[in-house]
């Protein structure tokens, strides 16, 4: 099992990034940069992978739609070429929050349109001319909607790599079967080891009986909160609020995946409760609703004897790395958090 983490850049990109070189030493495998509507997420994987010497660089995660898909291939390759071969191309469709709020661009079809992307950009890491009749893509663009001198290419650069690994943010059960089917990692979020099989086990078995055997076994990134010691139980409850505002402010009512997922573990009417709370801008008070047991059972928070019981939850559950997220003040309590769960794992 691998360790990852997201980073967070908002104090100081060049500080982030000397904390990742020690971070690194400390055993960390794997540094997110996430992208939603801050920096873009490609300047900063760039910076590190000249920082860094031995861990995976990830996009976590790069937004489909705000990008051609040869573009996302091309900044793929780059990506993997400046790090030696290091990079995950993280993929995600986002949401129309972001993607129709900040980039004005329309929200539909994610599911096909993440596929026809993946399929596009392992044709430019194979350095085919690019050739694509898809329901989203066709390239070259056709003479009738163009110029007429729009041709096949191929990209000019030899990739490190020709197979780069894919990693999908996928909840729903069509885009967690797409994940199965054709990419080498799936994240999920909120994952909870013990209700997995049944909310993702139909949506994964679907997908993994059309994978490619090339692409080998399927990862599994979890994203749990962590913090280890005697007395951390209390940082349980600021994992709340992030719950608060996935389940009660993330879509509309009908139309939240999150408060779809929480209701399939146990809670529904928590979930609603807190929705309708969020919803009427009561924003504390819905974080005072999410339940602790889900906290918990999301959460690597807690003594190092619960701590390894949870991991090893995981383990069992299928996941393969564990993307935490560090209840910590400073780098130096960040990196002694990496160090203890490396020694519990």
């Amino acid at each position: 099992m691998r360790i990852g983490l997201g980073i967070n850049y908002t104090d100081g990109f060049k500080q982030t990034a000397a904390e990742v070189a020690d971070l690194e030493r400390a055993g960390l495998d794997i540094a997110f940069v996430p992208e939603a509507y801050s920096f873009d997420a490609v300047s900063a994987l760039g910076y590190l992978a000249a920082v860094t010497d031995r861990m995976q660089l990830a996009s976590g995660v790069m937004q489909l739609y705000t990008r051609t898909p040869t573009l996302i291939g091309m900044t793929a390759a780059g990506l993997d070429y400046v790090s030696d071969g290091r990079f995950i191309l993280g993929l995600g469709a986002s949401g129309p929050q972001v993607i129709e709020g900040f980039h004005g661009v329309r929200y539909d079809s994610p599911i096909g349109r993440t596929r026809e992307t993946v399929e596009i950009c392992r044709k430019v890491w194979r350095r085919e001319r690019v050739t694509y009749d898809g329901k989203y893509y066709t390239l070259p663009l056709p003479a009738d909607q163009g110029t007429g001198l729009g041709k096949a290419l191929k990209i000019i650069n030899h990739p490190v790599r020709e197979r780069i690994p894919v990693l999908l943010a996928a909840l729903g059960p069509k885009n967690v079967e797409l994940a199965a089917e054709v990419a080498e990692g799936w994240q999920p979020i909120f994952f909870l080891p013990e209700k997995a099989q049944d909310v993702w086990g139909d949506a994964l078995a679907k997908g993994l009986a059309k994978r490619d055997p090339q692409l080998g076994d399927l990862e599994v990134y979890a994203g749990p909160a962590l913090a280890i010691g005697d007395d951390v139980e209390p940082l349980r409850e600021f994992v709340k609020p992030k719950l608060a505002l996935y389940i009660g402010g993330m879509g509309a009512k009908g139309k939240n995946f999150y408060h779809t997922l929480t209701t399939k573990y146990g809670y529904g009417a928590e979930a609603d409760r807190i929705q309708e709370l969020y919803l009427a801008g009561r924003k504390d008070e819905a974080a005072q609703v999410v339940p602790d047991a889900l906290v918990r059972d999301i959460s690597l928070i807690g003594p190092a004897g619960f701590v390894a019981e949870r991991v090893a939850a995981f383990r069992e559950a299928g996941v393969t790395v564990l993307n935490v997220i560090p209840m910590a003040n400073s780098a130096a309590e960040r990196v002694k958090l990496v160090e203890q769960l490396r020694e519990l794992i």
